[in-house]
């Protein structure tokens, strides 16, 4: 089978630099270079990282010889789908890059007991244990922002990207990975919804690999288990089933109340109307007429239009995936790594970031 020693060599032969040329370009000299083909010396993390940057592979396919699990998807995939599936392909292999290197994610599924019953009441399940773990770590949905609540809590990378109109989002699971990539949008609960079904997705173990989203609302989608375990999982995350019982009492709740609710939730009002009428909370009737109203028009009413805007703006920014940052940070903090991972996740030329954390170093300095 063919090694590390055997994959460099074949970089640097199809390089078409001699063996001391190579080893000057990533950063070795020409005797750590030979000990390491002759198997005498250990590649270290970051000759690796250096190898993997000069001649574009990645670490991972150093190490294992295997093209990263998105590759065939990345290369079939078209339109906004496969814009996101690139993405999450570019990501992957950065996370299993840092996992080679000591830098695994942080992944931390729930004790999942929702193996028994009907589909939505796995999802319904998934989501209690889902909440109970939001309250072990002393968090709730309200606090932050859900991005970084799902990495902080659940340990799964959240990235936000400009993906066209068409497509909602994707999960992408590995041994190494846990990836959600949403694309940006104008109605900041629906990207909320779609974040919390793709959660479902990982939590559940869904299609290893790859699951795609185009539209987490398409009735024809719904006919999939998995996917109403999703969309269960999602509508009880968001909405849970005790906390919509207190507010609605034993009095109901008026269209102002309703209106303030959704906004508390950050959920869209015909996402509500329906989980409501589903709980047997209110009539069909009632959820025919709070259904009409939007989540513009539910903001204006309970005087939170400038807290529908700020969400609005959240949902169609851009966001690299916050625990990939910190990790490739601290990789290259620690020597294990280059720059250049951290500056390509950051958008940013490596020579304009390195002069600017030096020039930030001299300030801390000179305070």
């Amino acid at each position: 089978m063919p090694t590390t020693p055997d994959r460099v060599r074949d970089l640097i032969q199809a390089s078409g630099l001699s063996q001391g040329d190579f080893a000057l370009r990533v950063g070795l000299n020409d005797s750590k270079l030979s000990k390491s083909l002759s198997g005498a010396r250990r590649f270290s993390s970051l000759d690796l990282a250096r190898i993997a940057e000069i001649c574009e592979v990645t670490v991972d396919w150093l190490i294992t010889g295997e093209e990263p699990p998105l590759a065939l998807a990345a290369r079939t995939t078209g339109g906004s789908a496969g814009a996101a599936v690139s993405l999450a392909k570019r990501y992957s292999t950065m996370r299993s890059d840092m996992a080679a290197i000591g830098y695994p994610q942080p992944w931390q599924p729930v004790n999942n007991r929702s193996g028994t019953g009907t589909w939505t009441d796995q999802g319904r399940k998934l989501a209690e244990a889902a909440l109970e773990k939001l309250r072990e770590a002393g968090r709730s949905l309200g606090q932050d922002s859900l991005p970084a609540l799902v990495e902080e809590v659940f340990g799964a990378d959240v990235a936000i990207a400009e993906l066209g109109p068409d497509f909602d989002g994707l999960a992408t699971s590995t041994d190494e990975v846990k990836l959600i990539v949403l694309a940006t949008s104008h109605v900041a609960a629906r990207q909320r919804f779609t974040l919390a079904h793709e959660l479902g997705h990982l939590l559940a173990g869904d299609d290893q690999g790859l699951h795609l989203d185009r539209d987490v609302f398409d009735k024809a989608q719904s006919k999939d288990p998995t996917e109403a375990r999703a969309n269960a999982f999602a509508a009880s995350f968001l909405m849970p089933e005790e906390h919509l019982r207190r507010a609605v009492g034993s009095t109901g709740l008026t269209e102002a109340a309703f209106a303030d609710l959704a906004c508390d939730l950050m959920v869209t009002p015909s996402a509500l109307a329906y989980r409501l009428l589903n709980l047997r909370l209110i009539d069909a009737g009632t959820c025919d007429r709070y259904k009409t109203l939007t989540a513009a028009k539910a903001a204006s009413m309970t005087g939170r239009s400038e807290e529908f805007a700020r969400h609005v703006a959240e949902a169609k920014t851009p966001r690299p995936p916050g625990l990939l940052v910190r990790d490739t940070y601290a990789a290259y903090d620690s020597g294990s790594t280059t720059l250049r991972p951290y500056a390509n996740l950051m958008g940013v030329d490596v020579e304009t970031l390195r002069d600017a954390l030096e020039a930030e170093s001299e300030v801390s300095d000179f305070s």
